[in-house]
């Protein structure tokens, strides 16, 4: 088996990892609302996160064999995989319109990552590192603070996954940088970083669990999917030096992949919105008709959700 045969199957099995941990997480918020940020006792919820783990180490190791150019806008396919998966697993299928926008936002980001050109990550001191780290930082939390303000789940669900996609993206900026730096045998000056590397995974892993709650699984994961590598690529081109190929044609055409996968997410918002309406609050009962279980403590803004799994619960 060829090096470039053995990436693409790495990369594969790691979009499945990362779609299948997407699926229980929606899961555990439709199930765990109370617990929004990180359900630690429900063994669902580690599941989850061992799956992320594999998905995570699966990359890195296509990484190893394959080109970035190749590896990177595999990773698009979670979106593809996940909604199939939710439909066969969990009995829930997507609309036509959340096929349109993960489609749109799949091909937007395989198009603007391909076009994309890589450069040295080590070449930057860490003193500017340091920097982007505190802005990063500070960037994540503006995102967290915003989505505190909005009611709407779709709306607040997809500021939470934006904030996740940027500390991923974040994360990732920064594991390349200190994976380069390491290979040149600077390993105790990358403490910072590394601890900037757990703090934005840490952050990631729990502002994307919150995504899901009460918004679905399709414009979250749409989300977190979109943002993750272009926070990177964008870090990559204002901060090391990378460009795009083929000149300022191939910028043009980068941006219209940008904006075709903006539309994406817009499309999945949309959606979301569209359906929140439509599972709107119950009607309020007649006088002297008593309400229906449950509908005292209904919100307005949550969709309707599927029985969890007895196996999730």
């Amino acid at each position: 088996m060829s090096a470039l045969v053995l990436a693409v199957l790495l990369s594969l099995v790691s979009a499945v990892a990362y779609a299948a941990a997407a699926i229980v997480q929606e899961r555990v918020a439709a199930s765990a609302p109370s617990s929004a940020y990180a359900p630690v006792r429900r063994p669902a919820w580690w599941g989850s996160v061992t799956l992320n783990g594999l998905g995570a180490a699966l990359h890195v190791a296509a990484l190893a064999y394959g080109p970035l150019t190749l590896v990177q806008p595999m990773g698009a396919l979670t979106i593809v995989f996940a909604l199939p998966m939710s439909a066969v697993f969990i009995r829930r299928r997507a609309g036509a319109a959340a096929w349109r926008g993960a489609v749109m936002a799949t091909a937007g980001l395989a198009g603007l990552l391909a076009l994309t050109k890589g450069a040295d990550a080590g070449a930057v001191a860490m003193g500017p590192r340091l920097v982007l780290a505190a802005a990063g930082l500070g960037a994540v939390a503006a995102l967290f603070v915003a989505s505190r303000a909005l009611h709407r789940a779709a709306t607040r669900s997809v500021l939470l996954a934006a904030a996740a996609g940027s500390a991923f993206g974040l994360a990732s900026v920064f594991t390349k940088s200190v994976a380069e730096d390491w290979q040149s045998g600077l390993p105790a000056a990358e403490l910072p970083i590394l601890f900037a590397i757990a703090a934005f995974a840490l952050a990631g892993l729990m502002l994307s669990q919150a995504s899901y709650r009460g918004a679905g699984l399709a414009a979250p994961l749409a989300t977190v999917t979109v943002v993750n590598p272009v926070v990177a690529a964008a870090i990559g081109l204002t901060l090391f030096g990378e460009s795009f190929r083929y000149g300022t044609a191939g910028t043009a055409i980068a941006l219209g992949f940008g904006v075709v996968a903006a539309g994406g997410l817009i499309l999945l918002t949309t959606e979301r919105l569209n359906a929140g309406r439509r599972t709107g609050p119950a009607p309020a009962p007649a006088a002297g008709m008593p309400a229906a279980p449950g509908a005292a403590g209904r919100q307005e803004d949550t969709p309707d959700q599927t029985a969890t799994p007895p196996a999730l619960r």
